[in-house]
């Protein structure tokens, strides 16, 4: 739970979307993804979004991303309506506000990890050092190597240092242990909960595996392009306590 939850102040709205719906075609091959969504998130919550492949979740996230738009809907980031920003304007939201974290790593090869967290930075108004978001991550004697002379989890911790070190308002996670063994997982899933909460980075994951929701503030259900359900957690569990 975040600080400002625990002590009973009320936590600032990050999200709110409002009857968000998302319609890929037209006519009888028309894909419904999102069928009016309505959710909020505050600031600071660690949400996992559990469901089927092709419920919804993806497209949630690349809509409040800034990646994709709704079909109809609305959807609030701290107040002020995403869906009817310019692209340039919307370039500049997920600039600013969004850190993205999927399941493959997407580093630069030639770059050493140091490179690569730095090539965020150098766009970034506030950035996080390099070597300071690679620490936070747990590689801060690995700054210099290159990727194929890294694991696999540390790939992803690499990435999640990347994304991090912009401070974004909140960081969005899709799969991000999907492609690793459950011991290299963990170390990731630690990345990800020291991020969010040293940072109150706002952190929504997508995954398939059902333990990880232990760790969350609160858990998303979706199916069929809508949210069907939703637990919160009385306290989150370390990702070492998790069973997978």
């Amino acid at each position: 739970m975040s600080e400002s939850a625990a002590v009973g102040v009320e936590p600032e709205l990050t999200f709110r979307t409002v009857g968000l719906t998302k319609v890929y075609g037209e006519g009888a091959t028309a894909v419904h993804a999102l069928r009016g969504v309505d959710l909020e998130v505050t600031s600071g919550e660690l949400i996992v979004l559990l469901g089927p492949s092709g419920s919804g979740k993806s497209t949630l996230l690349n809509i409040i991303g800034g990646l994709d738009r709704p079909t109809a809907g609305e959807m609030f980031f701290q107040g002020r309506d995403i869906t009817k920003l310019s692209e340039g304007e919307l370039t500049e939201y997920r600039r600013r506000h969004i850190g993205f974290i999927f399941q493959f790593y997407n580093l630069v090869p030639s770059l050493t990890a140091h490179e690569n967290v730095a090539l965020v930075t150098e766009i970034a108004q506030d950035p996080m050092p390099a070597n300071e978001a690679l620490a936070l991550v747990g590689l801060g004697e690995r700054i210099g190597h290159f990727p194929a002379q890294l694991s696999g989890g540390e790939q992803q911790r690499v990435a999640i240092a990347r994304a991090i070190a912009k401070r974004p308002t909140v960081l969005l996670c899709d799969e991000p242990t999907g492609a690793l063994d459950s011991k290299t997982g963990l170390v990731v899933l630690e990345a990800l909960e020291a991020a969010n909460k040293e940072t109150n980075t706002t952190t929504m994951v997508i995954t398939h595996n059902a333990g990880i929701a232990e760790m969350a503030d609160r858990v998303l259900y979706f199916a069929d392009g809508r949210l069907v359900d939703e637990r919160r957690n009385a306290s989150r569990k370390a990702p070492r306590e998790i069973t997978w």
